[in-house]
């Protein structure tokens, strides 16, 4: 308790704090339905993305979140599109933008002096990087991705469960697979900041699969993912705050153990 305490007497990991847990928990929700649908390395595809648009704005001395938010929105409609009309479906897809967008950034730094800091941030996160300004639009665009999944909870389960039936009792299936594209971009830009773009589609994948191991039924899976995420988080920051580790490795840890958790008792639930 002490060492909580004491960590939350600092502005930064206070604001790291609210968004981490903020971004954590859209992730978890939003998780449930890549997973299922198999779009889980879409927040790999996109974070790479948001990498080379992040050192973009960087280098031309934009603010990073303005340039890339719309930028891996753009990228998520592009990965949805070249899957549904496309040759290049699924994961040849997520790996042709991820690859392509990767190699941009990485060509940008190599052309850029004194982005070395930056690159460092981008690709394994930094707690010091959320500013004041980061954290109020950080806060309003998560309540509005958590709003709009509660909101349309029903038709993202269609969607999920069964995109054909869905279609056929007249859900407009494109439209929420569009919106459920568009706030995994959101998150995923707002995770990146912390996560870092090598460990941001961890938040998306870790939860729902964890909560998979002992949940069957869709509701339950998204509750227990929401748990294991906001948990996994807080803990992971802590764990970094008191080791001097980074925050992003430190929250993957976390999960990954409570994933080995998980799956051992589901295990032991079967025999």
């Amino acid at each position: 308790m002490s060492t909580v305490l004491e960590m939350l007497s600092f502005t930064f990991m206070q604001r790291a704090l609210i968004v981490g847990l903020l971004v954590s928990l859209c992730a978890s929700l939003l998780g449930v339905s890549l997973v299922l649908k198999r779009y889980a390395m879409i927040g790999t595809g996109l974070s790479h993305v948001g990498f080379a648009a992040m050192v973009s704005a960087t280098a031309l001395q934009f603010a990073p979140l303005t340039v890339t938010l719309p930028v891996v929105v753009a990228a998520a409609f592009l990965l949805l599109r070249l899957n549904e009309s496309s040759k290049i479906k699924g994961d040849s897809a997520v790996a042709l933008i991820s690859a392509s967008s990767l190699a941009i950034g990485v060509i940008i730094v190599n052309q850029t002096t004194g982005l070395s800091t930056h690159v460092c941030s981008a690709m394994f996160g930094s707690i010091l990087a959320m500013t004041r300004a980061d954290l109020r639009i950080s806060v309003a665009l998560c309540i509005v991705v958590i709003l709009l999944f509660v909101l349309f909870y029903k038709q993202l389960f269609a969607v999920t469960y069964d995109e054909d039936f869905a279609k056929a009792t007249g859900t407009r299936a494109e439209i929420y697979k569009t919106l459920l594209a568009i706030l995994t971009a959101v998150t995923v830009v707002l995770g990146m900041r912390m996560m870092g773009a090598l460990l941001i589609s961890s938040l998306i994948i870790f939860p729902a699969l964890t909560a998979m191991r002992l949940c069957k039924s869709f509701f339950s899976v998204v509750v227990v993912s929401a748990v294991v995420a906001v948990f996994c988080f807080f803990v992971g920051i802590v764990l970094s705050f008191y080791y001097d580790m980074p925050p992003g490795a430190s929250v993957v840890a976390v999960n990954i153990a409570l994933f080995l958790i998980f799956s051992a008792l589901g295990l032991l639930k079967r025999v």
